[in-house]
């Protein structure tokens, strides 16, 4: 055989067993305090079982298809077996066992001819599924049945309706693709799905700033009015609620970087390094106001907060974005371009996540990425002096200049980003 076959098959063979040699890890771990002789299908059992995989897909073109049937199954039969008696002896009824065996052996006998990324990976995957089964439990007990019927239906309609959905705009004012609208709508609503189980998983036990840090996800507005109400009710200290809004502030301008990252990279290139200025200023001052103004404060109680998964929720929002789509197609065609960035700043005050997901649609449409990248900048000052109205009003003075303190040095950093530092960074990126 020439040398640089043999070489590949020490590396596959290598990959079987170390498959195995991680899941029996994970497998042995679990079972380390059971006494000698009773712990079975451990870290060695696995790594052989890898290994036997390996040698099994090696073997195929010697032996042939029903050769390597006749082995797989002799191996599969003997294990499931042997895991039954083991469960009987144990008194479990788990189950979970047995596939990993069998996933094993067919991971080690594919990292003979498939793709080693795609071993790896999928054992990887295997290892922490099987590591985390506590957690994932846990979890599982917290979801309620509304938020998992709303998660099911939606991800059917996307798995089912997306693909019948036109890729092509519908309305008189070739703004609306319900095909783009649909999925920029699940993108919004599964980030702030992840925040929300962030809140319902981690509890209240965490405080306020990991509660609103992970609140904003849903709505950083929502937060900001929550903790202003919790000063005042003296369940939180203004200088630990300023910090807390200015995470979330800094938490829902990320988002926005994020959102032009995957809808519409052009903008990002205008408007990232000023918006990432302000991420950063808002972070700061929350760094500032907590640990320089060292006050004990309540627990958060943003667990309260809605399912973002809610079908009305998600409606509402698809009915929101597809208005400001078209009410933007058609303030920049009677108006236009300069006309986008008035109906921007109107629209910010509700909804910056609408806006710069609409200033994306319309620069992949033609707008030119600096009126979009402006428009997106409108609207974020506007969404954040906005929710310094919001803070005052449901915190109190003290709260509230907190909060429009941190807005303000956040304002005048990404002020300063755009004119002095993103003319210089323009011709680096054309």
């Amino acid at each position: 055989m020439p040398e640089p076959f043999l070489i590949d098959m020490f590396q596959r063979l290598a990959m079987a067993l170390g498959i195995g040699f991680l899941i029996g890890i994970e497998r042995g771990w679990r079972h380390r305090e059971a006494p000698d002789g009773s712990r079975a299908a451990g870290l060695r059992t696995h790594a052989v079982i890898g290994l036997l995989g390996g040698v099994a897909g090696a073997l195929l073109p010697f032996i042939g298809q029903l050769g390597f049937a006749a082995l797989t199954l002799a191996f599969a039969g003997g294990f499931i077996i042997f895991k039954v008696r083991e469960s009987e002896q144990d008194d479990d009824l788990s189950v979970t066992g047995t596939i990993a065996g069998l996933l094993v052996f067919a991971l080690g006998a594919y990292s003979m001819w498939g793709d080693l990324r795609v071993s790896a990976a999928v054992g990887v995957a295997l290892t922490g599924l099987l590591a985390f089964k506590h957690a994932l439990h846990d979890w599982l007990d917290k979801i309620t049945w509304k938020e998992l019927r709303s998660a099911l239906i939606i991800l059917a309609a996307t798995a089912i309706a997306l693909p019948l959905l036109p890729d092509r705009t519908v309305d008189p004012w070739d703004a609306i693709n319900p095909r783009e609208l649909w999925l920029l709508t699940i993108l919004v609503a599964g980030a702030s799905f992840a925040g929300y189980v962030a809140v319902r998983v981690l509890g209240s036990d965490v405080g306020v700033l990991a509660g609103a840090a992970a609140g904003s996800l849903v709505s950083s507005t929502v937060v900001t009015a929550e903790l202003g109400r919790q000063v005042r009710k003296g369940e939180t200290q203004a200088a630990v609620g300023g910090a807390a809004a200015s995470i979330a502030a800094a938490i829902s301008v990320g988002r926005v970087v994020i959102l032009l990252a995957v809808t519409a990279p052009p903008l990002l290139r205008e408007a990232g390094p000023a918006l990432v200025a302000t991420v950063l200023t808002f972070a700061a001052a929350a760094f500032a106001m907590r640990w320089l103004n060292r006050e004990p404060g309540a627990a958060s109680n943003a667990q309260n907060l809605r399912s973002p998964l809610d079908l009305m929720s998600v409606g509402q929002f698809a009915l929101f974005l597809g208005a400001v789509i078209i009410i933007g197609r058609i303030v920049a065609n009677t108006f236009g371009e300069a006309g986008l960035l008035p109906f921007a700043a109107t629209a910010g005050l509700a909804d910056v996540d609408a806006v710069t997901l609409a200033a994306g649609s319309l620069a992949r449409g033609g707008l030119e990425a600096a009126v979009g990248a402006h428009a997106v900048m409108i609207a974020v000052l506007m969404n954040t002096l906005a929710k310094g109205g919001i803070a005052m009003v449901t915190g109190g003075w003290r709260y509230g200049v907190l909060y429009f303190g941190a807005a303000l040095a956040a304002t005048a950093a990404a002020a300063a980003v755009w004119f002095l530092v993103t003319p210089l960074l323009a011709p680096m990126f054309g």
